[in-house]
C-alpha cells in the first residue's frame, strides 16, 4: 500500500516510544528493552513517511516509570495521540483523572503465555485489573489484553464479570502453526461479534512461523475481518522491539500484508479511520 492509499485520518493503534533516556531512563533490561531511544519525534517521522495521521502509544514496561514519557507526549500533541497505560493498584483517583484528561484510554494487562510459559514477566496482571476495574470503568477506560486466544477463552468467564470492554493485542497472539481452526482463535472470532471485544490487526511478525512476508498469518487476519470489521483497528507495533536485525519487520511489509488481507477500500477505511475514532475518542 503506497502512502496515497491511506485515507485521511488513518491511525496506527499500537506503537511504543522510548526516551530520550537522559530524561526518561529505562526501567527494565531484557529482550523488550531497546538499547537506543525511540522518542515521539522519530515516531512522527515514520508516520509521515507512510501516511499516518495519528495513533496510540502503548506505554511499555521498559519505557520509564509512572507513564511519564507517554503523558508528556499526550500533552504535547493532544490532537494526534491517545495512550494505554501500565498502572500500580495504588494509583490515586487524582492521577487517574489527570491521565484521563491527557488522553489515556486503557491499561495493558500481561497474560501472555506460549506453550504454557510466560513470554514476558512484569507489567499488570489479572489481579491488578480486578482491583482497578471499577475505577477504570468510571473513566471510560478499557482493558488491553496481551494474551493468546486459547488462554483468553479459558479466562473469559472471569474477565467478562468486569465492567470493561477488552482490546486484544496482536490478533490474539495465536502462533500460525496452530492454524485458523484452533479452538481459541475460532472462539475469539465468534466472541468478536459480542460487542465486548476489539482486536488489533498487528503482530504478524510475532505470530509467524515462516517469517516475512508473513503469508502464513494472512488467513488469521482475513478471518478476523470476516468475523467483525466494526471491532478491528490496525497497528505497526513500531519500533518492533525484541527483534534481531535479521527479523526486524519494515512498515512496508506490514502495510503490504494489510492490503492483501483487506482489499476493500471501505472496510480498510473503517479499520484505519472510523473504528479508532470510536475506540480512542479522536
Amino acid at each position: 500500500m503506497s502512502q496515497s492509499k491511506f485515507p485521511p485520518g488513518s491511525c496506527d493503534c499500537h506503537v511504543h516510544i522510548y526516551g530520550p533516556y537522559d530524561r526518561f531512563p529505562v526501567q527494565t533490561e531484557g529482550r523488550f528493552t531497546p538499547t537506543q531511544a525511540f522518542p515521539v519525534e522519530t515516531l512522527f517521522s515514520v508516520w509521515e513517511s507512510i501516511g499516518i495521521a495519528r495513533g496510540v502509544i502503548v506505554h511499555a514496561l521498559a519505557a520509564g516509570a509512572d507513564n511519564e514519557v507517554t503523558l508528556e507526549a499526550l500533552r504535547r500533541f493532544p490532537d494526534k495521540l491517545r495512550a494505554v497505560a501500565i498502572l500500580q493498584t495504588s494509583v490515586t483517583d487524582r492521577r487517574l483523572d489527570e491521565m484521563t484528561e491527557a488522553g489515556f484510554k486503557g491499561v495493558r494487562i500481561n497474560l501472555l503465555r506460549q506453550d504454557g510459559k510466560p513470554v514476558s514477566t512484569g507489567g499488570m496482571n489479572l489481579d491488578d485489573l480486578k482491583a482497578l476495574a471499577p475505577r477504570l470503568a468510571e473513566r471510560g477506560w478499557h482493558a488491553q489484553l496481551w494474551v493468546e486466544t486459547g488462554d483468553l477463552q479459558d479466562l473469559a468467564p472471569d474477565l467478562e464479570k468486569l465492567p470493561l470492554d477488552f482490546v486484544i493485542d496482536h490478533q490474539g497472539r495465536t502462533m500460525t502453526d496452530k492454524g485458523v481452526g484452533y479452538r481459541g482463535f475460532q472462539w475469539f472470532c465468534d466472541r468478536l461479534k459480542s460487542g465486548r471485544y476489539w482486536c488489533k490487526l498487528s503482530g504478524a511478525d510475532r505470530n509467524t512461523r515462516e517469517g516475512r512476508p508473513y503469508r502464513d498469518t494472512e488467513d488469521f487476519m482475513k478471518a478476523l475481518v470476516a468475523a467483525n470489521p466494526d471491532r478491528l483497528v490496525w497497528g505497526t507495533d513500531w519500533p518492533h522491539v525484541g527483534h534481531t536485525p535479521e527479523t526486524l519487520p519494515s512498515e512496508a511489509e506490514l502495510i503490504g500484508l494489510f492490503e492483501r488481507c483487506v482489499p476493500d477500500a471501505d472496510v480498510r477505511r473503517k479499520i484505519l479511520v472510523d473504528n479508532p475514532v470510536r475506540l480512542y475518542g479522536f
